[in-house]
């Protein structure tokens, strides 16, 4: 049983030091509280499932996924033809580059389809994980299969119009926007790589992913200099079978490794992990955090978390 009585103030910080020496004090008020709340989260955490919303419309392969006021804007991929791997290598690539459409879509919290944009050009058709600076959303678009091209959009979500940002040589799985610094950050297939450009697509610096337990899917900027990006990953014990885990990362930015990070192990009726692609987040005010999870193709429904320590 946890002794949830308040500490002496001097006890709470030098606790506070102890468990998070790398959090800047001396900046915290530029901390936003998504992570004050997230560095307190652990494996331990409760999770209570709030609401269900089934989705109104086909939501084919979903990728990415923001919240901006009442509204959510999900990516998303429709497979037309499949991708077929290679005898053996041609150049970079183990296989074809199939067919497909992109999707940007956008819906109410009761799950009805306000507006559908296409995204993509020939083989790039595979959106990602998607962030939002304010202002505009970030959209990856990538070849479906690693190292193929992609396509940064920047999308206007009042007028539902997507413009070119830059492209990439590399498939870029998931994007995240730092709009003070004008940093754009990603990651590629599998996120074994991170990259870091400025708005105009010049690289600035590439780091391999240090983390191999999940592979992020979907990373959302946090003030001041981090970003939190949530994942899974399928494991094949000795005995058989299919082991999938799932959880999220609080990135440091600065040096682009994970310093806090919480397993997730939660699942749909139909045994999909919950952090299986789109996800996004947001505060409460009760010091709790919400998460927003869309795990299913399909006919999808977004689930609705609330954790707390």
């Amino acid at each position: 049983m946890i002794n949830k009585e308040p500490f002496p103030k001097i006890v709470r910080a030098l606790f506070f030091l102890f468990l998070f020496p790398m959090m800047p004090l001396q900046a915290s008020s530029e901390i936003s509280p998504v992570v004050r709340s997230f560095f307190r989260l652990t494996k331990n955490a409760e999770w209570k499932l709030v609401k269900t919303v089934p989705l109104s419309f086909e939501t084919y392969h979903p990728q990415g996924m923001v919240k901006i006021g009442d509204f959510f804007y999900l990516s998303s991929v429709e497979v037309v033809e499949k991708t077929t791997q290679f005898l053996k290598p041609e150049g970079r690539y183990d296989r074809t580059t199939g067919k497909g459409r992109g999707y940007l879509f956008q819906f109410d919290q009761n799950g009805k389809l306000i507006g559908r944009l296409t995204l993509g050009e020939g083989a790039s058709y595979h959106p990602g994980g998607i962030d939002y600076d304010g202002e505009s959303l970030w959209v990856p678009v990538a070849e479906y299969r690693p190292h193929g091209p992609s396509i940064i959009y920047r999308v206007d979500p009042q007028k539902f119009e997507a413009s070119v940002a830059f492209r990439i040589d590399d498939h870029i799985g998931a994007v995240a926007v730092d709009p003070k610094e004008g940093r754009i950050y990603g990651a590629n297939w599998d996120s074994r790589r991170l990259y870091i450009w400025n708005r105009n697509g010049e690289e600035l610096k590439i780091k391999n992913n240090v983390n191999h337990l999940i592979d992020y899917q979907d990373c959302h900027f946090q003030p001041s200099r981090y970003m939190l990006c949530g994942g899974l990953n399928r494991y094949r014990p000795s005995y058989g079978g299919e082991i999938p885990v799932g959880g999220i990362d609080l990135l440091d930015l600065r040096s682009m490794t994970p310093i806090h990070q919480i397993p997730v192990m939660l699942f749909t009726k139909n045994k999909e992990i919950m952090t299986r692609n789109p996800w996004t987040v947001e505060a409460s005010g009760n010091g709790t955090l919400r998460f927003y999870f869309l795990p299913e193709d399909g006919k999808s429904t977004l689930y609705l978390f609330e954790a707390a320590p």
